[in-house]
Formats: structure tokens, sequence, C-alpha cells
């Protein structure tokens, strides 16, 4: 990464691939119990996903170096578009700019990657926090709907 992500307390926010060492601390990112209708009740069932289902891969969001969330990216051949999915925050961590900060460094990687024109993602229309941190992040709404969610699209130059 080329400029030092912080949250709003001074800790470094880095992704980190899952691994031996830290698949338990994933998994058991929990959001608060608020948002359990917009995203998993535990980070488990996103690992799940990326290990089982062959698309996705899981990363782990650490400030400093504590496990405090989860995020998860894919390439959809038929769009041509990197996807962002699985964004979850512990709910001990939340309102501390973590979030934010996972986010461009998420951004960051997937825009390095040599074929990377656009990155999508989707979120329920309830869901006003997420509304909020996609448009200031660039998001705009394509038109497009998926399973209820509204999509977004960040193009990257």
């Amino acid at each position: 990464m080329s400029a030092a992500l912080t949250d709003r307390g001074g800790r470094r926010v880095t992704l980190r691939a899952v691994d031996d060492d830290n698949w338990r601390a994933i998994a058991d990112i929990a959001p608060r119990d608020d948002q359990r209708d917009f995203v998993a009740a535990l980070a488990a069932r996103y690992l799940l996903l990326s290990m089982r289902g062959g698309v996705w891969t899981s990363l782990g969001v650490l400030a400093d170096e504590t496990v405090v969330g989860h995020v998860m990216w894919a390439y959809d051949e038929d769009d041509e578009a990197y996807w962002i999915g699985g964004v979850v925050i512990d709910a001990s961590e939340q309102g501390k700019g973590v979030g934010r900060q996972a986010m461009l460094a998420l951004i960051q990687l997937l825009s390095e990657r040599p074929n990377c024109r656009e990155i999508r993602l989707s979120y329920s229309p309830r869901n006003t926090g997420a509304a909020k941190l996609y448009e200031a992040l660039g998001f705009a709404p394509t038109g497009e709907v998926e399973d209820d969610e509204i999509v977004v699209r960040l193009l990257v130059e």
C-alpha cells in the first residue's frame, strides 16, 4: 500500500489473507444485532463461501495486529467486474473508521489488478449506513437490483 490507512484511533488498518493463525478470529467476527438483516451473524458463513464456493476470496481486516473484520472479493467474468462482498466489522470496532479504511484498502488492492476497470457491490436499500459509506467512496448506482439489493459501481482508471 502506498499510504498508511489508519482508523480514528491511529491504528494501522490492513487486509490479510486467511491462514492457520487467524481464521478462527475472523470466523468469530459478528456485526451489531441491528445489522443482521444485512450481513451474516458471523463471518464464518463468508469463510465457508470462500472455501467451498470457489468464487470468493476472504480477507481478514486488522487494526494493528488485531483481527477486527472480514471482507471478500471475486471477479465476475460475465460483467468483467470485481465484486466486494461479506463486509463485516465486529460490533465492538464499529464507529472507529475501520470499515472505511478496510474498504479503501480493498479498493486499492483490486485497482492494482491488471484487468480491473470496475468494482461493484450491492447493499440493502434499508442499510443507510452502508449507502452513505459507499457513496462517499465514489460508488454510484448502476440502476440494477440483485436479490433486492441496490448494485453500485466504482470505475477504476
